[in-house]
């Protein structure tokens, strides 16, 4: 199931793009020619979100800026637009489908001269609003894979949340940020991420340092090993009554103690995720269980990358990688037949 493709290559650096040896400098120019449509038809994440075209973003939003020195963050539109050029450079040759943008938690204001104002009587143009949060993702159309009849296609993204950088300091403070490369399952898009794509605190004093620290995630990612490891997941099944316990010692962890918590595969996925994960276990059309009550692992990752549509962007992505880490600790249970507290 090796991907044979000249982006891949590039992404383990066996092809030309081997000749950086050194952190590069990409400058923000106009992102590079992409695919009309956007990265996904479906929302890949749902809760408390809103679409936005990366446009939208550039033309109406300001920039919020550190205290000491009014200088602006690195915006989320500087940060998609890092993203693509670093891929462009990493994948070259390969089309990208345009960004993927949802938003949240809006922060509004007006102009000075309308601050007497009634809500209803502002004029667009004294409006002011930026969001604080940001994901998007941007698929590679041609980069795909079948696993278990679901086509797979190489997906990046991020996270920018300004709540977590300190605005009351200067320019050059440390911003962060999180960054992915990973699958998008077609049939859902669900985004399949896994440790070795996903760098959850991403820190950078500038443009230079955002650039080089993407550039060296993505030439280091292996696409071939996390395809490998998630079509092993076909390989085992729970019986209805091992999907049963799951579930219940699943509500069960969210009140254990933290030492106890420490001894055992971590969840982060709450009640409410969890019920959706049971609604669909019994009704999604593409993951339900089969006739006699049981579930293929790799259906059962795809609840729980369905269900975690359902956080909200900062935890998003941490519960993505969460997913594949749980569900390969129960692999490795059914493989060895070792202990696990999920499943006694």
């Amino acid at each position: 199931m090796e991907l044979q493709t000249h982006a891949l290559t590039a992404a383990r650096g066996t092809n030309s793009l081997s000749r950086y040896t050194t952190p590069i400098t990409i400058s923000i120019d106009p992102p590079p020619v992409a695919v009309p449509q956007p990265s996904t038809e479906k929302a890949f994440i749902l809760a408390n979100t809103t679409p936005l075209s990366l446009e939208v973003i550039d033309r109406e939003h300001i920039i919020p800026v550190f205290v000491k020195d009014n200088e602006p963050l690195i915006s989320h539109v500087d940060f998609i637009q890092a993203v693509e050029q670093v891929a462009t450079h990493v994948f070259l040759g390969e089309r990208m489908s345009a960004p993927s943008v949802r938003v949240s938690h809006p922060v509004k204001g007006r102009i000075p001269s309308a601050r007497h104002k009634s809500a209803k009587e502002l004029l667009k143009h004294e409006e002011t609003i930026y969001y604080e949060r940001c994901a998007f993702v941007i698929e590679f159309p041609d980069i795909v894979e079948t696993i278990n009849g679901n086509q797979v296609a190489l997906t990046i993204g991020g996270v920018k949340a300004y709540n977590l950088d300190n605005l009351y300091n200067r320019k050059g403070a440390d911003e962060h940020f999180k960054v992915f490369i990973g699958f998008e399952n077609k049939v859902c898009t669900n985004m399949c991420v896994w440790s070795d794509g996903y760098v959850q605190t991403m820190k950078a004093r500038s443009m230079t340092d955002l650039t080089n620290n993407i550039f060296e995630l993505l030439t280091k990612f292996e696409p071939n090993r996390q395809l490998r490891a998630m079509q092993r997941l076909n390989n085992y099944s729970l019986s209805e009554e091992q999907f049963a316990k799951l579930v219940g010692r699943g509500r069960m962890y969210q009140y254990l103690p933290n030492a106890l918590k420490k001894e055992i595969p971590k969840l982060l996925f709450p009640d409410g995720h969890l019920n959706a994960v049971v609604k669909d276990y019994y009704q999604d059309e593409s993951f339900c269980r089969t006739e006699t009550g049981d579930i293929s692992l790799w259906r059962l990752y795809n609840l729980f990358t369905g269900a975690n549509k359902q956080s909200y962007i900062d935890t998003f992505l941490d519960r993505s990688q969460n997913a594949y880490e749980f569900v390969r600790s129960i692999s490795n249970t059914l493989e060895d037949d070792s202990f696990n507290w999920f499943l006694q």
